[in-house]
């Protein structure tokens, strides 16, 4: 009976005591992304009690005692704040929390591998804590820029050019064989026979967490490079539930009735409304039973839809997470200019009116599913696939201006037709390990598994003569100028890497780790070409609109007015496999720290070929390069915000499969790039330096000087001979770049709280200096050395970006992009004996200026728009080349120009959740 009285008492006290206490609550978001905070520390400021936010950013501090409490509320990269609440009996306090980001020092800090690299200032703490020279942007930039694509996002950052009209991209002047791109560290291939790298364009900002670009060499990586590697983030969980529509226009559709008149080609007529291809006839049949003219395309205004969600789970007592988008856009583009073409500094062909029609369909999905065993051992598998149809119909001369050189019937009033539909599949799946074996080892792995086809089903080629009003004759310089082909690409590839980090010493004022492991790569690539000819000689039709009046009227090739011309197909299959291992230790005393690495890498690479333009058709090559590439980054730590980096290494150039074999291409505008299996690798020695100052929280300010030796440069250059095809060389024994980088991010209104506005201002320029000298046989008009091909001298990028900083925010960004002129293709002597008179000088891109405005508002929890004007300057692009005829004064003329026009859109994001 006494315990029985003692329990009693006992429970009163606590029901007591219980009725003196409350509950405080709430989440805890990134103020600028509304992202939860995972981690977050919550603690009551004078005692031990608290707690972290979980995986929605949420947080329960029960028991807490009746009165009033400093709640202090800390991630690391955001400033910490203090909050005063007021706890009574039996009561639940909820407190929300939107901290702002902050610059901080992570060294060390374990927790940062699994934070969110989208937000700036987690970005910039990658940055100040890189062993070598990195630079990124990420999603949340992206959005404020009101950039669609990876290859844009790209040209945001210090160094970085995009080539016009492609995915193509440069930084510090060296472009596509100079680069590699990976996705989540692993290699991923090319959907273009004439690229090294896959067309960044192809990544939409739906499925990027963060572009980073290193631009210097790291030892784990793949050697291949020379002015950097680019490595796309995807994005990882998200909680809310999005729904996105869009719409747009150009202002070059919607003048001079281009809007109702706009065009495709007849492969539209096969094309679903995803843009899937579904073929109707073979090559072969297509020429007699398939029609040759244009379709109209109905309605050609720019749509988009994605939806993008996520989901946590528990499994096994452990968290699980789903994350997945999904997209869909239909975009149009129209432009016209002009196109030239010289041979030895004499017009070959002149149009003034070339005009381009583009439907682009893109559909990207991408899941993610993440699963942590425990704090020490987390997968993650990625798969993400690329659906991608560009119908392009290009036409030259429809104003009767067209000149054609040595064209029958007649050169002049010449008329060029080019259509063709690309059809590009991408599937990339990927799955990757982190393990903490121990407190002080840590083995990271993955594994790829990557196929793409690239398919030119149908393209169809046409070249005439508009003879007078009523008649149009089929023209021809050899034979078989009328033309339809097909060609696939089929490429796949296993990768893989491993990396086992080894902590020796880990104390404030030093550190000692070791880092080794290896990663491989086997790709592959199959090639096929198949084109058809038909001579139309003698025959007419009444216009240029109805080819078909010939064409499909069997009885001409039954009486042997139109005659077809079937030859071999071209094809090449390829190999490169590589093997490699390294090993590199990270050193720290005092401010000095550093890393030194080496790495061994096997590259085997082997060609095989069955082409029309090469003597026999069959050939091969088999090359094995074998190479010992070394690493040193040095970095002084002269006060807690600011440093000095030093970068040296040893890189390598291999040729790509289209570089080495001789497969013509030929371009809508009649442009023939050729492979050339003589190539061989360059090896290319990188320093660079760079002062990095951090002073505040988003702020920064760097310079960097670089210098790159390339031995045994390759370029595109033109062939001698009266061809005027383009090629791959070794054009010179050697060539340098110089160059300096300065970038600064800093506020000029700063936001100190949620709910003030703030004005943040990105500035950053890069000036180079580059040339190479010429072998002999590339020497021209006293020509003995020339600039680097792609290279241009200055770069200068801008942005200037305000937001209110408030719940439903308003946020406008104004960007600028300046990129001086820059060699397109290299110039070359027409006749070597001649060289001082026939030649083919070099052909200039010239500079421009793009700006770029977007806006966006949250008009509530649910609803927010964005509206986007881009190219606002619409400058013209133009290509020039100079022009030294035998008699007369040089000069300097446009041989292709055209105008983008002024993009506009508008978006409505919808949150579910």
């Amino acid at each position: 009976m006494k315990r029985f009285f003692i329990s009693i008492l006992l429970l009163i006290q606590v029901m007591v005591v219980t009725a003196q206490t409350g509950t405080i609550k709430g989440t805890v978001t990134d103020a600028k992304t509304k992202e939860a905070l995972i981690g977050t520390t919550v603690l009551i400021k004078g005692t031990t009690q608290g707690t972290i936010t979980d995986f929605d950013g949420n947080y329960v501090i029960p028991n807490v005692a009746v009165g009033s409490h400093t709640i202090a509320v800390s991630f690391i990269s955001y400033d910490t704040q203090e909050f005063q609440v007021e706890v009574k009996p039996d009561n639940n306090v909820e407190l929300n929390v939107a901290l702002l980001p902050a610059t901080l020092e992570l060294e060390g800090v374990q927790v940062v591998a699994k934070a969110k690299r989208e937000s700036e200032a987690m970005l910039l703490i990658d940055q100040k804590n890189a062993s070598g020279i990195k630079e990124s942007i990420g999603s949340q930039r992206m959005s404020s820029m009101g950039v669609s694509d990876a290859a844009t996002a790209t040209s945001k950052i210090t160094g970085v050019t995009k080539n016009e009209g492609s995915g193509d991209i440069y930084i510090r002047g060296l472009g596509d064989r100079y680069l590699t791109t990976t996705m989540n560290g692993l290699p991923i291939p090319s959907d273009d026979v004439e690229k090294k790298n896959i067309d960044l364009n192809l990544f939409s900002t739906d499925i990027i967490g963060n572009v980073g670009i290193n631009k210097t060499f790291a030892v784990e990586t793949y050697g291949d490079q020379a002015s950097g590697a680019v490595n796309i983030g995807s994005k990882t969980y998200s909680e809310d539930i999005e729904l996105e529509v869009s719409t747009g226009t150009s202002t070059n559709i919607v003048k001079d009735g281009t809007f109702g008149n706009f065009k495709a080609t007849q492969n539209i007529n096969d094309v679903n409304v995803f843009g899937a291809y579904s073929r109707t006839y073979t090559t072969g049949d297509a020429l007699k039973y398939q029609s040759w003219n244009t379709e109209d395309q109905k309605f050609p205004l720019n749509r988009g839809l994605s939806l993008t969600g996520g989901k946590k789970f528990e499994l096994f007592d452990n968290e699980f997470s789903v994350f997945a988008t999904l997209s869909h856009s239909n975009d149009f583009e129209y432009r016209t200019g002009t196109y030239k073409k010289y041979r030895s500094n004499v017009l070959d062909n002149s149009y003034t009116d070339a005009e381009t029609f583009q439907t682009e369909f893109n559909t990207t999905g991408l899941l993610n599913l993440a699963y942590d065993f425990s704090n020490d051992h987390t997968l993650n598998f990625n798969s993400m696939v690329i659906f991608k149809t560009v119908d392009e119909l290009y036409e030259q001369g429809r104003n009767g201006e067209g000149y054609a050189y040595d064209q029958l019937p007649q050169q002049e009033a010449a008329f060029t037709r080019d259509q063709n539909l690309k059809e590009t599949q991408l599937i990339i799946n990927q799955l990757l390990g982190t393990h903490n074996i121990t407190e002080n080892n840590r083995l990271e792995w993955a594994v790829g598994y990557n196929i793409v086809n690239a398919d030119e089903p149908n393209r169809i080629h046409n070249e005439v003569n508009m003879l007078d009003e009523n008649s149009v004759g089929f023209a021809y310089v050899g034979d078989f100028q009328q033309k339809k082909s097909m060609q696939t690409i089929s490429d796949d590839e296993l990768n893989a890497y491993l990396k086992d980090n080894i902590t020796f010493i880990d104390e404030d004022d030093k550190t000692l780790r070791l880092n080794l492991g290896g990663n491989f790569r086997m790709k592959g690539r199959d090639f096929y070409s198949l084109p058809y000819g038909v001579r139309a000689k003698n025959v007419t039709v009444q216009s240029i609109d109805n080819l078909d009046e010939a064409f499909l009227n069997l009885n001409l090739y039954n009486s042997g007015d139109l005659r077809i011309r079937e030859v071999d197909p071209d094809f090449y299959d390829a190999t490169l496999n590589v093997y490699a291992g390294y090993l590199n230790v990270d050193f720290g005393k005092g401010k000095l720290s550093g890393n030194a690495g080496v790495r061994y890498e096997r590259d085997e690479l082997e060609v095989n070929w069955n082409v029309t333009n090469y003597v026999g058709r069959v050939g091969s090559l088999d090359e094995s390069y074998d190479n010992i590439l070394p690493a040193l980054m040095l970095k002084y730590q002269a006060t807690e915000k600011q440093s000095l980096r030093f970068v040296a290494s040893k890189t390598i150039t291999l040729p790509e499969f289209k570089e080495l074999a001789p497969f013509e291409y030929v371009s809508p505008t009649g442009r023939v790039t050729k492979g050339n299996p003589e190539l061989v690798k360059s090896d290319n020695y990188n320093f660079d330096l760079k002062w990095e100052f951090f002073p505040d929280r988003g702020e920064l300010f760097s310079v960097t000087g670089f210098y790159k030796m390339i031995n045994d440069p390759i370029n595109m250059a033109q062939t001698r001979g009266s061809s005027g095809n383009f090629y791959f060389a070794n054009t010179g024994e050697r060539a340098d770049v110089y160059g300096v980088e300065a970038e600064a991010r800093f506020g000029i209104i700063k936001a100190e709280t949620s709910g003030t506005p703030d004005l943040n201002m990105t500035l950053n320029a890069t000036k180079m200096w580059h040339s190479q000298d010429l072998y002999d046989i590339f020497q021209y008009n006293n020509k003995t050395e020339t600039e680097l091909q792609g290279a241009a001298g200055f770069i200068f990028n801008g942005a200037l970006s305000y937001s209110t900083n408030t719940d439903n925010e308003f946020q406008a960004t104004l960007t600028g992009n300046y990129s001086s002129d820059k060699i397109l293709a290299l110039g070359a002597p027409e006749d070597f004996a001649n060289s001082a008179t026939l030649f083919n000088n070099e052909i200039m891109e010239k500079g421009f200026t793009t700006v770029d405005l977007v806006m966006s508002k949250v008009i509530n929890k649910t609803f927010a728009i964005k509206f986007s004007a881009k190219n606002l300057l619409n400058p013209e692009i133009e290509q020039t080349q100079e022009i030294k005829p035998l008699s007369g004064e040089a000069f300097t003329d446009v041989v292709n120009s055209y105008k983008k026009g002024i993009n506009l859109s508008l978006s409505l994001k919808i949150n579910l959740h």
